[in-house]
């Protein structure tokens, strides 16, 4: 068993509070990545949790217990950075088994949890090398394999593949699903790259500016997010956002008025909105539909980018630049005139506050009024 308790952390450095107050529960066996741009504190939070930071206040359990005056040697962990920070006078055996030697442990104890780690990491036939002759994500499999023989209760993972390639990156990502599920241990990964905690999570823990924004999984937080940062911070190409305007509201839905005329009935909590009211409308690049005919929106495209099976237009709209996400063989070309409109059931509305009317899915009524998601049944001109 492996889990961790946050309770109430706080970081500060003289007057700058980096942590402001952050609850979590990670739960056995699970697979979380901290998540958010730069300097929101998802590295601190890492270190407190490893010990190499100290908290301001707060408490951190380990299996239950508080592990605040623990120092991190003692604390189980074992934690994997963006740098290798391997030995180059070391061979891979030597490096993965450091810590080990360190520790007194025996020389053919160590080589039965080098080789084991490294079956595991298909390092066996790289033992004898140093560092100098491995590419990039060998070397960031033998700082792995060096945790691994540790044994720890809980992985902790710093960024550790924004050194690599893009497409090193992709394999180290399968790599390290794989070894979740192999050895069905607790990881906590740090990532900014929300790519990697959408593909890898099971829960995803989004952080802007010292607290925690919102908790869930994969999924829950790419169509139900809490408010406007997580819905832009999640999905990539990032989600569109437009201005828009109250026509009419309540309990069954919010008709909202259109940059450019048209009215769309957006099945959200309307309860207590006024005519008039500014809301902002999201909606995610591969929801937006072309349609000649009916769509209610119109710009001039400014950038094409086929990608093969996908194709990614960049549209101008007033002030605004919306991104479709269109058939890879989509005929269209850079300056053409587009009409395009997105099903209502895939909007997000998002008050003045940035924070998100609940959809009528989360609604205790939800399903005794279901909306029809086609664009043109909803979606009329005025």
């Amino acid at each position: 068993m492996a889990t961790l308790q946050l309770k109430q952390i706080k970081k500060s450095f003289g007057e700058t509070d980096v942590i402001k107050g952050v609850d979590l529960d990670v739960n056995d066996k699970e697979f979380v990545v901290f998540v958010g741009p730069s300097g929101c504190g998802k590295s601190t939070l890492m270190r407190m949790i490893a010990g190499l930071e100290s908290a301001t206040s707060g408490d951190i359990l380990i299996d239950g217990q508080r592990m605040n005056e623990v120092g991190p040697a003692d604390r189980g962990l074992a934690m994997v950075f963006q740098s290798y920070a391997l030995y180059p006078h070391m061979t891979v055996e030597d490096n993965m088994g450091f810590s080990m030697r360190l520790a007194g442990v025996s020389k053919e104890k160590r080589r039965e949890k080098v080789l084991e780690a490294a079956k595991i990491l298909q390092l066996e036939p790289l033992l004898d090398r140093k560092p100098k002759a491995l590419s990039g994500g060998q070397r960031q499999r033998v700082a792995i394999g060096r945790a691994i023989v540790r044994n720890p209760s809980i992985f902790l993972f710093d960024e550790p593949l924004s050194n690599l390639d893009a497409a090193l990156r992709v394999q180290m990502r399968i790599e390290l699903a794989r070894l979740h599920e192999e050895l069905d241990a607790t990881m906590i990964y740090v990532t900014h790259d929300q790519i990697e905690a959408m593909t890898m999570a099971d829960k995803i823990v989004v952080l802007q500016g010292g607290e925690i924004e919102q908790v869930g999984s994969p999924m829950e937080l790419y169509h139900h997010p809490r408010n406007r940062f997580v819905a832009g911070f999640i999905g990539s190409p990032k989600m569109n956002f437009l201005p828009v305007e109250v026509v009419e509201a309540d309990i069954r839905g919010v008709s909202v008025k259109l940059p450019g005329g048209g009215v769309t009935k957006v099945p959200a909590d309307g309860e207590g909105l006024r005519p008039g009211t500014a809301l902002e409308l999201g909606i995610r690049p591969e929801h937006l539909v072309l349609d000649d005919d009916q769509g209610p929106l119109t710009g001039e495209i400014q950038v094409l980018e086929r990608l093969g099976g996908q194709t990614s237009l960049y549209v101008q709209m007033g002030e605004t630049m919306m991104t479709i996400m269109a058939d890879g063989d989509v005929a269209h070309r850079v300056h053409d005139k587009v009409r395009f409109g997105f099903p209502p059931g895939r909007a997000h509305l998002f008050n003045a506050d940035g924070l998100t009317l609940p959809s009528l899915e989360q609604h205790p009524l939800a399903g005794l009024r279901r909306q029809d998601n086609r664009v043109s049944s909803e979606i009329s001109d005025q």
